[in-house]
């Protein structure tokens, strides 16, 4: 299975979660609050916690980053084409507990 198509269907299996899609592209949400969305052809952007992101970083380094314009946000970079998925749903699902708060 393609990556991003095993990222898709996790995010749409997940309770809760849909897929927006505007002129900014797609998006998923929970209650029209962004879980995760692509950046580019190989990027996923994920919403996560400061000290997940933290978390994240130390654990896959490989998979998870952070660009200088995203410091400030609650947002996690997700390497899907070479990454451990796993690892990326993983942080899906923490992002959709986040935005369930």
């Amino acid at each position: 299975m393609d990556p991003w198509d095993r990222i898709a269907a996790h995010l749409e299996a997940t309770d809760g979660v849909r897929l927006h899609t505007d002129r900014r592209g797609r998006r998923w949400c929970v209650s029209n609050r962004l879980v995760a969305r692509p950046y580019d052809a190989s990027i996923l952007v994920i919403r996560s916690g400061f000290r997940e992101r933290e978390h994240l970083l130390e654990q896959h380094p490989e998979t998870f980053s952070v660009r200088p314009e995203l410091e400030a946000h609650q947002k996690v970079l997700a390497d899907v084409m070479g990454g451990d998925l796993d690892a990326i749903c993983a942080a899906i699902d923490a992002a959709v507990a986040l935005q369930r708060r």
